[in-house]
C-alpha cells in the first residue's frame, strides 16, 4: 500500500472492538473474517489486547488486513502505531497511553517519507487516526491537536451505559454523548453497552455511529451480530434518526 494524497475514507459506522480474551480464541480470525464480511467498508475491526505480545499481534493484523483487501472492511490497531505501520492497517486507535494526536501525526509522515526515500511502496492513502475520549473537553483537546480535526478520522466516546469490560465505571450516558457530539465536528463514535436495539438512539443524539464488544464477539454468530449492527443502523438512517 502507498502514502499518496487519495481522499479519505468515510469513516466506519460500526466498529468491533476486541478484547485480550477474544483476540485467544482459536477460532479469532475466522470469527473477524465473518465480522469483516458482514461490515463491508462500513465498519472496523479494532485489534485491542494489551497482553498480547507484538508478534502475536502482527500475525493477527496481517491475516486481517488480507481479510480486509477483500471484504473492504478497515482494520485499526489500537494503541500499537507501530503495528499498524508495519502491517499496514487502516488506522490507530489511540488512548490515554499512547502517543500523542501530533506525535502520531508526526510520526506517521516521518514513516512515509521514508518509504518513499526507499522506494518501496506503502499505503494509498494516509493510515487513519481515531482518539479515545472521555469528556467534552478530551474531545475538544483532541479536534484542536489534531487541526482543527482534519487529521482524525473519528473520536470514540464512552461508556454510555454499564459495560462489564469497565466493572464499577459509571456510565456517563446520553447527555454525555450529546454533548461531544455538539462539541467537535470529528466524527463521534459511541461505546458502551450498546446493542442493536440502541442504535437508533444514540445516533439520535449527533453520534456517526457506534462501537461494540460483547454486542458481536460474545454471542453464537459474530457475523451476523454485525450484520444485525449494520441492519439497525440503515433503519435508523431510513427513518430520519442517522447521520
Amino acid at each position: 500500500m502507498t502514502m499518496g494524497e487519495t481522499a479519505p475514507r468515510p469513516a466506519p459506522v460500526i466498529h468491533a472492538v476486541t478484547t485480550d480474551d477474544v483476540l485467544r480464541r482459536s477460532d479469532f480470525v475466522a470469527q473477524a473474517a465473518a465480522v469483516m464480511k458482514a461490515f463491508g467498508p462500513r465498519g472496523a475491526v479494532h485489534v485491542r489486547g494489551s497482553d498480547v505480545t507484538t508478534r502475536r499481534l502482527c500475525e493477527i493484523a496481517d491475516r486481517l488486513v488480507m481479510i480486509g483487501e477483500a471484504t473492504g472492511a478497515w482494520v485499526v490497531i489500537n494503541d500499537r502505531l507501530d503495528v499498524a505501520l508495519v502491517c499496514g492497517a487502516h488506522a490507530v486507535q489511540l488512548t490515554s497511553r499512547s502517543l500523542s494526536i501530533s506525535e502520531t501525526i508526526t510520526a506517521i509522515g516521518a514513516a512515509g517519507a521514508a518509504r518513499s526515500a526507499s522506494g518501496e511502496a506503502s499505503i494509498s492513502y494516509p493510515i487513519a487516526i481515531g482518539a479515545s475520549v472521555h469528556s467534552v473537553d478530551e474531545a475538544r483537546a483532541a479536534e484542536a491537536e489534531a487541526g482543527g480535526g482534519t487529521a482524525l478520522s473519528w473520536l470514540v466516546a464512552g461508556n454510555i451505559n454499564v459495560t462489564l469490560s469497565h466493572p464499577g465505571q459509571p456510565p456517563r450516558g446520553p447527555d454525555f454523548i450529546a454533548g461531544v457530539a455538539r462539541a467537535v465536528r470529528t466524527p463521534l463514535i459511541a461505546i458502551g453497552g450498546i446493542g442493536p436495539s440502541d442504535v437508533a438512539a444514540v445516533l439520535a443524539l449527533g453520534a456517526h455511529g457506534v462501537a461494540a464488544i460483547r454486542g458481536i464477539w460474545h454471542g453464537i454468530d459474530a457475523g451476523a451480530a454485525a450484520a444485525e449492527y449494520l441492519s439497525a443502523y440503515d433503519a435508523a438512517r431510513g427513518s430520519g434518526n442517522g447521520h
